[in-house]
Parts: C-alpha cells; sequence; structure tokens
C-alpha cells in the first residue's frame, strides 16, 4: 500500500537546451523564494514516500513470514498460484500469491466443488445487515465465501477483544475446529453407511435367514450310486481288450443315461409311476418350494431339475444321483424308479446294434447254406445222368485194361517172332500165338473203341466227367462260404455279447431320517455374500459415475 503525494502540483522548471552548463545547474543557479520553498516540500514528499515504501515493504516481508509458519501444504501452495492466475495476479511466489489472495478478500483454498459443505448462518447472531452491501455479505456468508472488504454493522461490539491469543494459539484452536468438523462427518458418512447397509444387506438377509429356520419346510435326500459296466470277452481286437475293463468303454453310455435321467421323458414317466407333480403340490410344502395346482410340464421340469441331481465321473465312471423331497419314503420311492429306467435305458442302448449285426449274420449263413444244397443237387444229378457215379473211375479203369492188353499183346507177338525164327518151326504153337495176337488185337480195338465212346460226343464220360469235376469244384466253394459265414455268425454272436451292457447298483437308495435341506446357516452366508457383492458393485458403479460427472 502506497501513500499518494500530498502536493498538488510540481513546478519545477525544465532545463532549457541553449543553456550552458553552469546555467543548467541548480546549484549554482539563484533560486527564487517560492522554488525554493517548492524544492524543499517535493524533498519532503520524497523522503515520505520512500519511508512508506520501506514500511510496506517490511510489512509484506513479515506477512510472507507469517504465510510460511503456518505450516500450509504443497497443494495447498500450488492451488493458491492457480486461483492467483486465474484472478489476473502476479505472484512472486507460492506464498506471495497466497498473500495477494488474502488482500483481494479471497480464500485461496476454498473449493469451488458444488459437493462442498456450505457455511451456515449463525442463527443467534443479531446483527442484521441491509442494503446492497448486506444482501452481498448474505450471498458470500452463503457461498462460503469469504469476501474482504465487509461492512460491520453499527451495533456490533467492534472492540478488540480483552483476551490476547497468541498466533500459535489461534492456529491451534483453529485446527481444533477443523478436525471436530472432520469427525462431525466421518460420524455423518459412518452413519449413512451403517444405514443404507442395514437396509440394503442387513434386512434382506435376515428375511432370508427368517425363510430358511422359519417357513422353508424341510427336504430329505436320497443318494445312491450305479456304475454301467460291459460284458467281459476273451476275445476281440487289441484296443478292444485294453479298454474293455476301464470305465472308457462305457463313457458314452454313462454319459446317455445321465442325460436320459435329466431328460422331461423322465421326469414325466416318474409322475405318471409315483406321482411327481402331486407331491410337490401338496399343501403342506411353503409356496416358495410348493408348485402351481395342475402345474405345467415346463413348470415341472424346472422343480425337476433342481430336486434330481445326476452326476457322472469319468475317472471313475461311477453315476451318482440324489433325489431330493418333502417325505423320505418318496424320495427313495423316486430314486429306485429312476434307477429302474435308467436299467431299462441300458438295456436298450445296443439292442437294435445287436440285432441288425445278428440278422445280417444269419441271413449270410443262410444264404450259403443254401447254395452249397444246389451245388450237391446239381452234382447228384450229373452223376446219375451218366448212369455211372464216377466216370473219371471209368474211364481210367478202360485206360488201365488198354494198357495191360497192349502189354498182352506185346508178349505174344515177341513169342510169335521167336517161334518164327526158327527153321522148323512147330506149327501148332506158331498157330496158337498168331491166335493169341489175333485176339489181343481184338480185344485193343474192342477197348479203344470204347475208349473212343466214352471221350467223344455230347454224353460221353469225359464230358460228364468235366461237368462233375466243375460240378465239384463249386461244391467245395460253397462248402468254403458255407464255413466263413458260419464262423462269421459266431463272431458277431460274440460281439453282440460283447457289446451287452450291465447296470450295477454299488450304493441303494435309502430312505433318510434327517432332513437335509434347507442348509440354514449355509444359505443365510451365501445369501449375505451375495446382497454385500451387489450392494459392494452397485456402490462403487455409483462412485465412478459421480466421480467422472464431477470431474
Amino acid at each position: 500500500m502506497t501513500t499518494k503525494p500530498t502536493a498538488r502540483k510540481f513546478r519545477i522548471k525544465r532545463t532549457s537546451p541553449g543553456l550552458s552548463a553552469k546555467d543548467a545547474n541548480p546549484a549554482d543557479r539563484p533560486l527564487s523564494p517560492e522554488t525554493a520553498a517548492e524544492e524543499q516540500e517535493a524533498k519532503a514528499q520524497s523522503q515520505k514516500t520512500a519511508a512508506s515504501a520501506d514500511t510496506n515493504t517490511e510489512n509484506v516481508a513479515l506477512e510472507l513470514d507469517a504465510i510460511r509458519r503456518e505450516g500450509l501444504t504443497g497443494r495447498q501452495l500450488r492451488m493458491a498460484r492457480r486461483v492467483a492466475h486465474k484472478n489476473g495476479l502476479a505472484p512472486t511466489s507460492d506464498f506471495d500469491a497466497v498473500r495477494l489472495l488474502r488482500a483481494r478478500g479471497i480464500d485461496p483454498f476454498q473449493r469451488s466443488n458444488m459437493l462442498e459443505l456450505v457455511v451456515p448462518k449463525n442463527p443467534n447472531d443479531p446483527a442484521q445487515e441491509t442494503g446492497t452491501e448486506g444482501k452481498q455479505n448474505d450471498e458470500n456468508k452463503k457461498s462460503g465465501r469469504i469476501q474482504l472488504p465487509q461492512t460491520m454493522p453499527v451495533d456490533r461490539e467492534t472492540l478488540p477483544s480483552t483476551e490476547h491469543l497468541s498466533p500459535a494459539e489461534m492456529r491451534d484452536r483453529q485446527i481444533s475446529e477443523i478436525q471436530q468438523d472432520i469427525t462431525r462427518r466421518r460420524r455423518r458418512k459412518m452413519g449413512m453407511l451403517l444405514a443404507r447397509l442395514a437396509f440394503f444387506v442387513m434386512l434382506p438377509t435376515v428375511i432370508a435367514g427368517w425363510y430358511f429356520y422359519a417357513v422353508a419346510t424341510p427336504m430329505y435326500s436320497t443318494k445312491s450310486e450305479f456304475l454301467i459296466l460291459q460284458a467281459d470277452s476273451a476275445g476281440g481286437s487289441a484296443i478292444g481288450g485294453l479298454l474293455s475293463g476301464t470305465q472308457f468303454a462305457t463313457s458314452q453310455d454313462s454319459i446317455a443315461v445321465q442325460s436320459y435321467l435329466q431328460s422331461k421323458d423322465a421326469m414325466l414317466r416318474l409322475d405318471s409311476d409315483v406321482g411327481f407333480k402331486s407331491h410337490f403340490s401338496a399343501a403342506d410344502i411353503d409356496p416358495v418350494q410348493r408348485l402351481a395346482e395342475n402345474p405345467s410340464n415346463e413348470q415341472a421340469y424346472k422343480t425337476y431339475k433342481k430336486n434330481v441331481k445326476v452326476g457322472y465321473d469319468p475317472t471313475e465312471g461311477v453315476l451318482r444321483m440324489e433325489v431330493i423331497a418333502a417325505d423320505p419314503n418318496v424320495s427313495a420311492n423316486m430314486s429306485q424308479a429312476l434307477i429302474d429306467y435308467a436299467e431299462d435305458r441300458v438295456n436298450n442302448l445296443s439292442q437294435k446294434k445287436r440285432g441288425d449285426q445278428m440278422a445280417e449274420a444269419q441271413t449270410s449263413f443262410e444264404n450259403a447254406e443254401t447254395e452249397r444244397r444246389e451245388a450237391q443237387e446239381a452234382l447228384v444229378t450229373l452223376q446219375l445222368q451218366g448212369d455211372t457215379l464216377d466216370p473219371q473211375a471209368v474211364i481210367a479203369g478202360l485206360r488201365g485194361q488198354i494198357n495191360q492188353v497192349e502189354l498182352q499183346l506185346l508178349e505174344k507177338e515177341l513169342q510169335l517172332a521167336a517161334l518164327l525164327d526158327n527153321a522148323r518151326p512147330n506149327q501148332s504153337r506158331v498157330d496158337g500165338a498168331r491166335g493169341d495176337v489175333r485176339r489181343l488185337n481184338e480185344q485193343l480195338d474192342e477197348l479203344n473203341a470204347r475208349m473212343t465212346d466214352a471221350s467223344q460226343g455230347e454224353n460221353s464220360l469225359a464230358q460228364l466227367n468235366v461237368r462233375i469235376q466243375m460240378a465239384q469244384a463249386d461244391l467245395a466253394t460253397r462248402d468254403m462260404l458255407l464255413q466263413s459265414a458260419l464262423q462269421q455268425m459266431e463272431q458277431t454272436r460274440m460281439e453282440a455279447n460283447r457289446q451287452v451292457r450291465y447296470l450295477t447298483v454299488s450304493v441303494k437308495p435309502l430312505a433318510s431320517e434327517e432332513p437335509s435341506y434347507p442348509r440354514k446357516f449355509e444359505n443365510t452366508l451365501v445369501a449375505f455374500l451375495i446382497f454385500a457383492g451387489v450392494y459392494l458393485m452397485v456402490s462403487l458403479t455409483a462412485s465412478i459415475l459421480r466421480e467422472q460427472v464431477t470431474s
């Protein structure tokens, strides 16, 4: 703050450029009384101004020193510098920015966020502002900002307090007030948080716990376990032999049975046999678990999936089933009925395949047997057509006879030649030898004729022999086909036996003596965790949205 000079005019004559250096020097130049008085007054005024500037500089230094002793944080100083730049000030430092803002009546730490608490007006204050300045002060108080200077009411006590407080004590009292305000805010926020938790988390949890402990109908659970086994077989392929004793051989069948037991078909069959809908529509079941009167199949199926649970363990190949009902005997009966349904399904899984395989093998065997019989009948017919059973043997016999006659003829011819070589042969012996040769030739001609008749012509023995040989070859082929069909039928029968599945019950369903559901404590705890998780998600989402909106 500077003091304006008291002199209205300074009549200082300028030195003209045409004067000499001697004339330009005011010390050497003679002064008039008026000019001397004005110079003395100007010197006094300049001395006052310099003294006032020195005083202001000292005050600024003291104010900056006091601001440094306040212990302001770096964030507050940066905020003060930003506010100073926004208001068109040019501070030399962060502390100078605080000083300049306070000099203008602007709080450098006043937030512009609308969520900040508004400083309320003290209703006990008797002072009432009037006029334009009073309205401006009211608006400043409502907005929480302190604008200086302010008009002071006439009837307000403005005398200094008799109690002298040091700056340290004042700072401690302000810190205490801030701490109390923070404590009140925290208590209020904590109270609101507890109220929201009580309404959105604890109240629904209490309602859920009351339902589980007081309203829910106790349900009885019947557990059973069963396996699907494959028939033992000594033969088969190497891979089939390796997998036949493991659970992988029947995994598809087990999955198929599991799907069937959880299907609507099984539910309808169970309803027709045991009365599933009527049991869960009884009046003694609580409204949450009870089916409506005359429920549809879809509604009943939803309840069926909740109360009939079937699981398959692929590592052990075991099917585990749990049936839940309001009565333990009904639960055991339903479980046994479902096991019977599973056994029927297992028996029917490979029946069609086995039937088709056996039918094809039986048809092939019957065809082979029929063709073999026809081939045998054709052979017998050919044998009967030539009045001989074995034409080949007849031809072989003729050939043997011809060979024998030829040998005898050769001997007789040699004997006749030996007799004729004598000078005086015995005529009777010669005639006898010639007669034997003639008879053997006739016999040989007759045998050759018979042989010719047997090997030539359509009805010759040779042609008949060829037909018989072809019939015999056909018969041998049909015998082989019949034997192969018989072997294939036996293998098919063995394969069909290997495809047979058996259902073995390892844990029989027994009626429970104590209810298994609802699990009161566990269900209440799960309800609490669910409500708490939903509340946490909604709170985080709302906080993120609020932060995005206000930023």
